[in-house]
């Protein structure tokens, strides 16, 4: 025993004056640390080096790692967690508008957003609009109902506004109206409808009946940024994003985000270094009839397998194609109307696009709400398969809601994975409307998803359909609970905090077979963390909406400090411009 306990000692000291040769650069210690390494769960202390970690322990044992360089931060006994990685969000295009956007998400009473509106009309200057694109709905007010027109022209006046209601509707003022010259003779676009009085007026109203395509087409005509304006609404968000722990994202593409032009920003911000999350991202075909055309020239414009080997720790590159990849696959998640049937044509058009991207080894994610949709599409995807081998390529399903277990195990067997997000937080009651109760409680069937061994990553799809705040995400797996309180899953399919963390870390990452390296607190991973202002693992179920970070670390570097942190963390600039709704309310809203 005594010479088992001497070896053992050893074997310790040798491990610590190797560790102590990398002279940290940070330690904190003094913590509640959520590894999320099943070897050693929980710890006290972390110790990095430059952009990873060299050692999780005791205080003791990672103290004694210090050196005369090594900056060393207390916790104060407060718990730290993996940097959070949102598999689905669409950072780039959200990023570009974010400082001009009036934030409902979180908000608690219609009352005070409508407050909001009012205050928000009165500072914003000639030429500009009042927008609140997504993130909310009426169960989570008080008042548990949607603004009326009326409310909103009362609160608007002259300064048009545009409020966007999921991917259902979206209501313009009677400034907004005029502004767009919309009036009776405009007609309604495919899948919309502009709602018009028994006099043939415009009521404001606009309604996807499925398509989306009225509601974000409509916003893509309101008047941009400057490119500087841009730039610093990038970075807030990020900062905002970093606030909530998130230290990584694979943006999902999204419609009128055009490659490359609608890029330059992301692009400029990566060349000065100032990116504050990782950021994979994705080409979203932009016109239907012509994504075969559209994937064919980026082909030739990016080497994928390059950047990504040469680059890869820059964590800024073209992933692969999606989340639409045909304009025809589009199944749009308005559980306000029927399931949309998809179009004769689509088969070919998928095929077509898949072909070329499989031969050219692009990975691919594709945006599918309905398992009707999901049938057709995996029906492609192995017909594909059988001419161009997949081989390991990767590539996911976007959402799955209503996923069947046939096809999980056709995903499965093409090797791929699911992209979920907490889409029926925020329609759960809309779904079960329609649907029933009993088709709702395993919508999206996670546990089985798990159960299978199908790899499964967690996500957001802020900041239109839903909330960008993953803490919301990560209530709505837990819990089983919409924002409205509606707890409509079946216990079974509800899963514990920590797998919901797992998924929301390890589970992103790999979807694209990056799990080696993140999602963990271990020696030899990346340096990305997040200390919280709460215990997620203990707080009240309803508090863990409110947990926020106070401390985050991207490649081992300080990018947000708030509280007694503040002092130690890069200064936030104020958003451009002046009136910017975030200089007067924030991003996600608690009360």
């Amino acid at each position: 025993m005594k010479k088992t306990m001497l070896l053992l000692a050893a074997g310790i000291g040798m491990m610590l004056s190797v560790q102590a040769q990398q002279n940290p650069t940070l330690i904190i210690h003094n913590a509640n640390i959520i590894t999320l390494d099943d070897a050693k769960p929980q710890a006290q202390a972390i110790a990095i080096a430059n952009d990873k970690i060299i050692a999780v322990g005791n205080n003791a044992d990672i103290l004694r790692l210090k050196a005369t360089n090594t900056k060393v931060v207390s916790a104060n006994g407060r718990t730290i967690i993996p940097g959070l990685y949102d598999s689905h969000l669409h950072v780039i295009r959200a990023g570009r508008f974010y400082n001009t956007e009036l934030r409902w998400d979180g908000v608690k009473s219609l009352k005070r957003a409508l407050q909001m509106l009012k205050e928000q009309a009165a500072r914003t200057p000639k030429g500009q609009w009042v927008r609140v694109v997504g993130g909310w709905n009426e169960y989570q007010f008080e008042e548990k109902r949607l603004p009326t027109l009326e409310e909103i022209n009362e609160a608007t006046g002259n300064t048009p506004a545009f409020i966007l209601y999921l991917y259902a509707h979206a209501y313009l003022n009677k400034a907004g109206i005029a502004a767009l010259h919309i009036d009776e003779n405009t007609p309604n676009p495919a899948g919309g409808l502009i709602q018009k009085n028994a006099e043939g007026q415009p009521t404001g109203l606009l309604i996807a009946e499925p398509n989306a395509y009225i509601l974000y087409s409509t916003l893509a005509k309101l008047p941009e940024l400057t490119p500087a304006e841009k730039g610093n609404s990038t970075l807030g968000f990020m900062t905002e994003m970093n606030r909530l722990g998130v230290t990584s994202v694979m943006d999902a593409g999204g419609g009128f985000q055009n490659f490359p032009d609608d890029y330059g920003i992301t692009d400029s911000l990566f060349k000065l270094g100032q990116l504050t999350v990782r950021l994979p991202y994705y080409l979203f075909a932009q016109k239907g009839g012509s994504e075969l055309q559209d994937y064919q020239k980026w082909i030739s414009m990016v080497d994928i397998e390059h950047q990504q080997g040469e680059e890869a720790e820059t964590e800024y590159f073209v992933e692969g194609g999606g989340e639409n990849l045909v304009a025809t696959g589009g199944d749009f998640e308005n559980f306000n109307k029927p399931r949309p049937d998809l179009a004769p044509v689509m088969e070919q058009q998928l095929k077509e696009v898949l072909t070329v991207l499989v031969k050219n080894r692009w990975p691919f994610r594709l945006h599918a709400t309905y398992n009707e949709s999901i049938t057709r599409f995996l029906n492609v995807i192995e017909a594909v398969n059988k001419e161009v081998p997949l081989n390991g390529l990767s590539w996911f399903f976007d959402h799955a809601e209503t996923v069947s277990e046939e096809n999980l195990k056709r995903i499965k067997a093409l090797n791929g994975g699911i992209s979920i997000q907490h889409r029926m937080a925020f329609q759960g009651e809309n779904f079960v409307a329609r649907y029933g109760k009993q088709a709702a409680r395993n919508t999206p069937p996670i546990r089985q998803m798990l159960d299978m061994g199908l790899k499964v990553g967690a996500g957001t799809d802020g900041t239109r359909v839903a909330s960008y705040n993953p803490w919301v995400a990560l209530h709505w797996l837990s819990t089983g609970k919409t924002i409205g309180g509606h707890d409509y899953t079946a216990n079974e399919n509800k899963v514990d905090r920590l797998t919901a963390l797992k998924l929301y870390t390890q589970g992103s990452a790999s979807l694209i077979n990056q799990q080696g390296d993140r999602g963990t607190l271990k020696a030899g991973y990346l340096a990305d963390l997040a200390v919280l202002n709460d215990d997620y693992l203990k707080t009240d179920a309803a508090k863990i909406r409110d947990i926020h970070s106070l401390l985050t670390i991207l490649d081992g570097k300080i990018v947000y400090g708030e509280g007694e942190f503040k002092s130690i963390a890069p200064a936030q600039p104020k958003a451009m411009p002046a009136w910017s709704p975030v200089n007067f309310y924030g991003g996600y809203q608690y009360k």
